[in-house]
């Protein structure tokens, strides 16, 4: 442990010095022999005039965060792990549109950290990603997160360093719409999320025994991490790549449910986030339906649906009419072993037994992918200034994943960078070579599916799938892109969309 957290600390400090390096520079080759462009980076003055000009309401929302060790029990199994403020999954932090945010946030950790705010349109230099928008923090160091909110919706926050997220440094940001059009009684904020670390290792394990690839498993040697043979026809093959101990909803697991108290007719807005590193969620209600409003953060064409599947980074907002007694809310892991869930209580009749829940949620199932996005944020018809193939590419094999045949590198940033420019529409088609399903992100903006499909910032893009959507090129800087599977992602799925001049 102590050469590990060494090695760490030397690297987090090479990662610090080399973002400072980049930030300094305002021209970057986008490969060995390529013509030297100019890049808009977050040190730009453009960054802040940008942000200047976005809506305020004049009011500043702080939140402190310290990441740090704490104990804690998950499944009934006390462990010591990471998180925000001494708990599982970090305070909910909430303001409106318009609102200032300012998070100071302490390291505590040994080794250096970050905070990226995902989902948000916001300032480049504060997006969190250590080299490309901002030095790491340093162990025993502080940064200050500012930003101003122009978007309402379901956001979270997160470390965007190694594996740090697939313990507990994350958190729900909810920015609420001060001319809210949806009618709700209540609100219900939930975090999903899948387990192993304290309980079968820590994710860095789960990621070195994973790196040697599908080649190696046939060895005589033992894999304690490996998921093989889990398979979802939804996701149309493989479900994932680690077996998780443990699915947790708000941080409990299923013997120690969370309880919302309500009353029967009450309207509950769900909010549910995927944090999960390697699990899509089923989410729904056994024999009631829930109607869908939300994704990522935008509304959609209301949707009455059985369940619902969210990709890890996805969010889904939903309605839910509490009915008399006791309603199970499950979080069924799509393809895999376990459950997680919550109740709602309306004080009558008994809790049902976690044994009898049904394991499967059948019936209309759609996911944030397949909606139609609600007329008032669909973006304006033209046609596109600037076309990217994004070609997801790698094996389980080899656990090799790549986009473009490119496995990314934080001290190369900028090769293979998916250049554009203020203004444009761009177009970006995500061509999935691999035999896995992945859930790509882009940082900094929403982009709208082909087909007036919805306004989003993570999707599912299933194997041998085509997947396009648009975005305008409306927020400058440097903003990385990837498949929010977290072992994917740090074995090289990622890349940059870089604003040039």
């Amino acid at each position: 442990m102590t050469s590990s957290l060494t090695r760490r600390t030397f690297l987090g400090a090479s990662l610090a010095t080399a973002a400072t390096a980049a930030l300094a520079s305002c021209t970057s080759p986008t490969s060995p022999g390529a013509e030297t462009v100019s890049r808009i980076l977050p040190t730009d003055k453009l960054v802040s005039q940008y942000e200047d000009a976005r809506p305020s309401t004049g009011t500043t929302i702080t939140q402190p965060l310290t990441a740090g060790v704490f104990d804690t029990a998950v499944a009934g199994i006390a462990l010591s792990t990471w998180g925000y403020n001494g708990a599982l999954n970090g305070p909910v932090i909430r303001a409106k549109t318009g609102d200032s945010l300012d998070v100071p946030v302490t390291n505590t950790l040994a080794e250096t950290t970050s905070v990226h705010w995902h989902g948000l349109a916001l300032r480049n230099d504060a997006d969190g990603v250590p080299v490309v928008t901002q030095p790491a923090i340093t162990a025993g160091g502080t940064f200050d997160y500012q930003f101003r909110l122009n978007q309402p919706g379901t956001y979270w926050y997160h470390s965007h360093v190694d594996m740090q997220r697939e313990r507990g440094l994350s958190g729900a940001l909810i920015v609420e719409d001060p001319r809210e059009p949806l009618l709700y009684d209540q609100e219900w904020v939930i975090l999903l999320d899948d387990w192993l670390d304290g309980l079968t290792g820590t994710p860095d394990d789960a990621l070195a025994e994973l790196s040697m690839g599908m080649d190696m498993s046939g060895m005589d040697m033992p894999m304690t991490h490996m998921l093989e043979g889990a398979t979802s026809s939804y996701l149309g093959g493989d479900a994932g790549d680690v077996i998780m101990p443990a699915h947790l909803f708000n941080g409990r697991a299923a013997q120690d449910a969370e309880v919302l108290q309500s009353q029967p007719g009450n309207r509950i807005r769900l909010r549910i986030i995927n944090t999960a590193g390697d699990t899509a969620y089923r989410v729904g209600v056994p024999g009631q339906k829930i109607t869908l409003t939300h994704t990522d953060g935008f509304p959609v064409q209301h949707e009455d649906v059985d369940a619902v599947v969210l990709g890890m980074g996805e969010r889904i907002d939903a309605i839910l009419t509490v009915q008399d007694g006791f309603t199970p809310l499950l979080a069924l892991p799509e393809g895999k072993d376990g459950r997680a869930f919550g109740l709602i209580s309306t004080g009558t009749g008994t809790a049902p037994d976690t044994a009898a829940l049904p394991s499967t949620l059948d019936g209309i199932v759609s996911d944030g992918g397949r909606l139609k996005a609600a007329e008032s944020v669909l973006l304006t018809a033209q046609k596109p200034d600037r076309l990217h193939t994004m070609r997801l590419t790698g094996s389980m094999a080899k656990y090799d994943w790549s986009i473009n045949g490119r496995r990314f590198d934080m001290k190369k940033p900028f090769e293979g960078a998916f250049n554009i420019s203020l203004d444009e529409r761009v177009q970006v088609k995500i061509v999935n070579d691999t035999a896995m399903w992945h859930p790509m992100h882009l940082h900094g903006h929403s982009f709208q599916l082909r087909g007036n499909g919805a306004r989003k910032d993570t999707v599912i893009v299933r194997p041998k799938e085509t997947v396009t959507f648009e975005f305008d090129a409306d927020n400058p800087g440097q903003w990385i892109t990837h498949c929010h599977n977290a072992y994917h992602a740090e074995q090289g799925m990622m890349g940059l969309f870089s604003y040039v001049r």
